[in-house]
């Protein structure tokens, strides 16, 4: 049976997102060995294998259950995350994404696509109220070529207070830049940015 039918009925209400939905989108070229999943439960193991397939379980409440299209898969309904919803979820957590190396190669390949929704970004970005995630979304935007001034602009008024690492699930030190309260403690390289 497929492994996204199961674990949408194992753990239900959940949904794919992250990195699986990313695959879902075209939006990454890596091949992940696990299904992320949102769910509103509170299950014990976050790492659970069923029928030989590996989960990674986050626990998100109902009430933010939100940016979700229904797929089929073997004849049953699943929810993932839309593009825009997929974005905002690896950029507030990066780890979800396989790191901010890879969320901001997903950011570069949804700037690229046709379906691309700025304003879902925000409506997004507000609804999971995560301040965090509007730092880095306008630090990478800027990074890009060219940069979409009124995106950045949405980003950087709704910067929350501190500081935070570009990528929380990294242990190092890096340069504050203090424009949008990044610790830049991952080297992304040049710019991110591709042509075309």
């Amino acid at each position: 049976m497929d492994p996204w039918v199961v674990g949408s009925s194992a753990f239900e209400p959940a949904y794919i997102a992250g990195w699986s939905a990313a695959e879902h989108w075209d939006m990454t070229e890596q091949i992940y060995r696990s299904v992320l999943m949102a769910t509103a439960r509170r299950p014990r193991d976050r790492h659970p294998t069923l029928g030989g397939t590996g989960f990674v379980l986050h626990t998100v409440p109902s009430s933010k259950h939100v940016g979700l299209m229904p797929v089929w898969r073997d004849g049953s309904r699943v929810y993932v995350t839309d593009p825009a919803k997929t974005i905002v979820d690896v950029l507030a957590n990066p780890i979800w994404g396989g790191g901010i190396r890879s969320a901001s190669e997903m950011l570069d390949e949804y700037l690229h696509r046709g379906d691309r929704d700025d304003a879902r970004l925000v409506e997004y970005g507000d609804l999971v109220g995560s301040g965090a995630m509007f730092k880095r979304l306008g630090y990478l935007l800027e990074r890009t070529d060219p940069p979409t001034s009124a995106l950045v602009e949405a980003c950087r008024a709704r910067r929350s207070s501190g500081i935070n690492d570009l990528d929380p699930s990294v242990n190092a030190g890096g340069p504050i830049l203090s424009a949008w309260g990044i610790r830049r403690n991952v080297d992304l390289g040049r710019t991110g940015a591709r042509s075309g």
